[in-house]
């Protein structure tokens, strides 16, 4: 963070006659509290920050932007009506210090992808800043701006979102000049109760646009495609199916460690481009992100030859050979359009053996868990897939509707050590698996099994 008045960072939020301090850390964990560090107690579920404020003065931090004061804290408190909207507002004020082409990504799947793969496109034209990991919600996304500095010259920021009105928070704060909506799923309906509320939601994004801006848009979505006329600002689309889309892509080929394909803009030009990750899902990310920097102003050959540079990460779509057995580890995250992508990808990998697919529960459905599960077990045996392996008990229904429908072989567990121990007996050289789960089902411990074996 460059030094900065605690006044400039206070503008709008707290009373002008603050102490003239220059800042050069804001911190919402006292433990990294410093001298010349702002702490903010943000009050959460589990742990109340107002509870650490003497041991962030302790630490030598200069201020405390807090919701109450704390009695017999011994520096100088700052109280504002909620300290997580003024965290973010802290870096809102930041931000504003400097001149940087920003992007913003959300959607109900894929945003985190596209992101990685946007940031790889950006990393070639300058110093780019991203936020990493799930650091995509109001304390993680200021703490990345934070991160700003002269010599940044580009960023792009993933927002993310409980309930409607997260994420126009966030975009106010970031002011970006374009933004994807990579598509409008089931993620969230359990906290707002519809695809058309999440759509609401996930548009929010555009509040934070200049006139002039740019949104980028999934025109396979058909969510997306029947709001695009109602938004202030210009849209742009890409697709696959949606021949009309602005871009769009052609002759894919879905190899085991990678996808081939060419872009095709109808701004003019074709542009051959690869991807270390599978599936049709990875060619929509790429294309999102191909769209989003051509129309920052980024030469399009660059931006193409920039996605090979794109690296999955931690437990995202990650491509390993394993004696043999080409293993696919995605157990970040799921729900119902990243499974189906998922199987889509599967079944469209170029492999000598057969395909197997060791499938978790998907959470946080609410009310539509068990229609959902049962969605996804129909769609795995129509997707060609060759064995199904189903761990949780959500998965149970799945496993029901696959055997309804005649997959060649289901199988249920409740225990991660049967599902490695089946799979080390099933999966030989030449096979392709896929490991997929919500992330709170720790699927992962069934790969790490599988291995050890």
């Amino acid at each position: 963070m460059q030094p900065t008045e605690l006044g400039l960072l206070m503008r709008g939020i707290a009373e002008p006659s603050l102490p003239t301090k220059k800042i050069d850390l804001v911190v919402t964990d006292s433990r990294r509290a410093k001298e010349g560090s702002v702490f903010v107690a943000i009050e959460g579920e589990r742990m109340d920050g107002h509870d650490f404020v003497n041991d962030a003065f302790g630490n030598g931090a200069a201020a405390a932007v807090v919701s109450r004061p704390v009695s017999g804290a011994c520096g100088e408190q700052i109280v504002v009506n909620d300290t997580k909207d003024a965290h973010i507002l802290m870096a809102k004020n930041y931000k504003e210090q400097f001149s940087l082409l920003t992007a913003a990504v959300t959607g109900s799947v894929g945003k985190t992808t596209t992101k990685e793969i946007i940031a790889v496109i950006f990393e070639r034209f300058g110093k780019t800043l991203k936020n990493e990991g799930n650091l995509n919600n109001e304390i993680g996304l200021p703490q990345t701006m934070f991160e700003i500095g002269p010599d940044t010259e580009l960023a792009v920021f993933e927002m993310g979102m409980d309930r409607a009105g997260d994420i126009r928070k966030l975009t106010n704060a970031a002011k970006p000049d374009a933004a994807v909506i990579t598509g409008i799923g089931l993620t969230h309906i359990e906290h707002l109760g519809s695809r058309r509320n999440i759509l609401k939601a996930k548009l929010e994004i555009v509040e934070g646009l200049p006139k002039d801006g740019v949104l980028v848009i999934n025109g396979d979505d058909d969510l997306l495609m029947g709001a695009s006329s109602a938004l202030r600002v210009k849209t742009v689309t890409f697709a696959i199916d949606n021949a009309d889309a602005d871009v769009t892509a052609k002759d894919i080929m879905i190899r085991p460690k990678s996808s081939e394909f060419t872009i095709v803009d109808k701004l003019g030009g074709e542009y051959k481009a690869i991807i270390p990750a599978v599936g049709h899902h990875i060619v929509m990310d790429a294309l999102s992100a191909f769209a989003l920097a051509t129309r920052m102003g980024l030469e399009p050959k660059v931006a193409a030859l920039a996605i090979s540079d794109f690296r999955p990460a931690g437990m995202r779509q990650n491509v390993v050979d394993y004696n043999g057995v080409t293993v696919i580890e995605d157990c970040y995250n799921a729900n119902p359009d990243s499974m189906l992508a998922m199987l889509s990808a599967l079944s469209a990998m170029q492999i000598e053996g057969v395909r197997i697919a060791v499938l978790g529960d998907m959470l946080e459905l609410g009310p539509l868990s068990e229609e959902e599960h049962r969605k996804l077990g129909f769609h795995a045996a129509k997707s060609g897939i060759d064995i199904l392996l189903c761990f949780g008990e959500n998965m149970k229904y799945t496993a029901e509707a696959a055997r309804a429908a005649r997959v060649t072989s289901v199988e249920w567990f409740s225990d991660k050590k049967a599902v490695a121990d089946y799979l080390s007996k099933t999966a030989h050289a030449g096979d392709a698996v896929v490991f997929k789960a919500s992330r709170g089902m720790m699927l992962e411990e069934v790969l790490d099994l599988f291995y050890a074996r």
